[in-house]
């Protein structure tokens, strides 16, 4: 066993999320969101280098060589799998590993309400799943992939970068492409998927306009598509698509959008009060005739008042959620003023 394999085992053993391997530093881990020193020497840089090194393949040494960072996931027969980040920074070699569940979560032990199963059961359109880095969003993703899975009898293609959470064929047919390994970008991959006879797609990152753009085109074409966007609201995540089209394009965008969106989820993760463990604030928006027209017309800044008034739909705003964990004491009234968007919405209690 590699040596760097006892350390990520120690990392699961008490519940860490993430992994740092620093050049003169001693590794550190991320338990209930805040950094730990794990007892023992620093490590030089050449020393830092050489443990990571022991875990790269030939094909990934060259390829950080050349490139002088590397994303991958790391599997260790009985440990788990860890999403790897492997970049050259002024002091040395560095390394961020994140802990991979070893079962896909249900999402009612995710803390999302059971309203958010019906997003498993649209036929087509586009649903989003938003948040800052490392709230959970590929998590909550693969949640509902495998409840399609298990409830489903579809062809479900994903594309990732790099793959976290492996499907099991269960009454779906199951498609996991990783960028640079099986594909060559998320753009390519999806022009090819609409040759492939999908029901459900979903891309692990939006990132540019080409994804963006056949993302629609594939939810307005009768798929049923699942993304991501590091955006904090429902708003702004509408905003966020609409911007990245040359402003010649917006406003025939803003109508596709406005017909094809059914869904956005937007999430964070927040310490317990009690410190043990994090827990999930997310806003839902489902889309209605009321919000679609703001959509088409560009206002989205008036989505947020329409939320309020299609609560019995499922639609829920961050701040409530936020005021809803302080006043039942999960969360601290600190934390949440952090994360609120009108700070005056979040109870002292």
């Amino acid at each position: 066993m590699a040596k760097l394999d006892n350390l990520l085992k120690y990392a699961v053993s008490i519940g860490a999320s993430d992994v740092h391997i620093s050049p003169t530093s001693v590794p550190l881990l991320r338990v209930h969101g805040q950094l730990r020193q794990v007892k023992g020497n620093a490590l030089g840089s050449q020393d830092n280098a050489s443990l990571i090194g022991e875990i790269l393949t030939a094909e990934q040494k060259e390829h950080f060589q050349n490139n002088l960072d590397l994303d991958f996931c790391y599997d260790v027969s009985g440990i788990g799998r860890f999403r790897t980040n492997i970049l050259k920074q002024k002091k040395g070699v560095q390394a961020v590993f994140r802990v991979i569940a070893p079962q896909i979560p249900s999402l009612e032990s995710l803390g999302f309400p059971p309203i958010i199963k019906s997003l498993t059961k649209y036929h087509q359109g586009l649903i989003l799943v938003t948040g800052p880095s490392g709230c959970g969003k590929s998590t909550t993703l693969a949640s509902l992939i495998d409840l399609i899975n298990s409830e489903e009898k579809v062809h479900i293609i994903t594309v990732e970068d790099p793959i976290e959470y492996i499907h099991q064929n269960k009454l779906a047919n199951v498609t996991q492409r990783q960028v640079q390994k099986d594909t060559g970008s998320f753009s390519s991959a999806l022009r090819a998927a609409l040759r492939e006879d999908p029901d459900v797609i979903l891309i692990g990152e939006m990132r540019d306009l080409e994804t963006i753009s056949m993302a629609i085109t594939a939810a307005e074409t009768g798929h049923l598509v699942f993304g991501t966007l590091h955006t904090r609201s429902a708003a702004k995540t509408v905003d966020r698509i609409i911007d990245v089209f040359p402003p010649a394009q917006q406003n025939q965008i803003r109508t596709m959008v406005s017909e094809s969106l059914r869904a956005v989820v937007c999430q964070q993760l927040l310490p317990r009060a009690e410190g043990k463990g994090r827990v999930p604030a997310y806003e839902i928006l489902f889309n209605n005739l009321a919000i679609s027209n703001l959509i088409r017309d560009g206002k989205t800044f008036q989505i947020p008042s329409v939320m309020q008034l299609a609560v019995k739909e499922g639609n829920t705003l961050m701040d409530h959620c936020l005021a809803k964990l302080v006043t039942s004491r999960v969360v601290s009234y600190d934390q949440a003023v952090l994360r609120a968007e009108n700070k005056k919405t979040i109870p002292r209690v």
